[in-house]
């Protein structure tokens, strides 16, 4: 994730935002997060729900994912939210409602 690290272990304290925003900074990883709020997906499934996601970057992100303890792989059922990954959409749903009552705002923007 960080240029140089191999492992978030060696950082030294005060890293965990700087690697949490580049984790989710990555293009998909929120979507994927987002998707699987609901319980397992497929690959495939998964692949449809976030739409327009090429097969090697959601496999990156699925792989990303999995390395920090965000979602799991379940035999037959395909991917679904960690405890850790719960946590993390609990926290972004306050973000996502913030975005819905600004809807109109930003497209305007555009």
């Amino acid at each position: 994730m960080v240029k140089g690290v191999r492992n978030w272990r060696e950082l030294p304290t005060g890293h965990g935002m700087a690697l949490l925003t580049e984790l989710l900074g990555r293009r998909w990883a929120v979507r994927v997060v987002w998707e699987l709020r609901r319980g397992a997906l497929t690959f495939r499934a998964l692949q449809k729900a976030c739409g327009g996601v090429s097969p090697s970057v959601l496999q990156s992100r699925l792989h990303e994912l999995q390395r920090v303890g965000v979602i799991e792989k379940v035999p037959r059922m395909g991917y679904r939210l960690s405890a850790s990954g719960e946590s993390l959409y609990r926290t972004l749903e306050p973000l996502a409602e913030w975005a819905e009552a600004r809807d109109r705002p930003w497209r305007r923007a555009k």
